[in-house]
């Protein structure tokens, strides 16, 4: 019998029975992440529920397709481990430049410019793409200093 729900809605129902084989499309739409399928995939074994992903070819019922679905775990988790790599050594050069990682801050002049606008009858939204704000900047700051919002 092949279902199709969610990890949750296994965890959480008692849909699938031991003898079960879950049918998913993609891996991808098994869980929120991929790092959860291999917790996913203990969860179902230890069910005795088999997994099938159609597009991925992977069947979990036969040694082969156990083998290629800890393969994927593998070079997925490798590649988190690469990204993260990455992204450590781009932020260390980018700070050995003396630049500060994130976002910028907040340039206050362009903010109280807007501010001066919007009192001149000017709306947040025209303020905000005058000067290159977000209108939600704009309104933010019409909230904290407790200016109205024009009708």
């Amino acid at each position: 019998m092949a279902l199709r729900v969610r990890s949750a809605t296994i965890s959480s129902n008692e849909h699938a029975r031991a003898g079960d084989t879950l049918a998913v499309v993609r891996l991808d739409r098994l869980g929120r992440s991929l790092a959860e399928l291999p917790e996913t995939v203990k969860m179902l074994r230890e069910r005795q529920i088999d997994l099938l992903s159609l597009e991925e070819k992977i069947d979990t019922s036969s040694a082969a397709g156990e083998l290629v679905f800890h393969v994927f775990g593998a070079i997925a988790h490798f590649e988190r481990r690469l990204i993260s790599e990455r992204t450590k050594d781009g932020v260390a050069a980018a700070r050995a430049k003396g630049k500060r990682p994130g976002r910028q801050p907040l340039d206050m002049t362009k903010v109280e410019a807007a501010i001066k606008l919007v009192r001149a009858d000017v709306s947040p939204a025209d303020a905000a793409g005058q000067l290159g704000l977000g209108r939600s900047t704009v309104y933010r700051e019409m909230r904290r200093l407790g200016i109205s919002r024009p009708v």
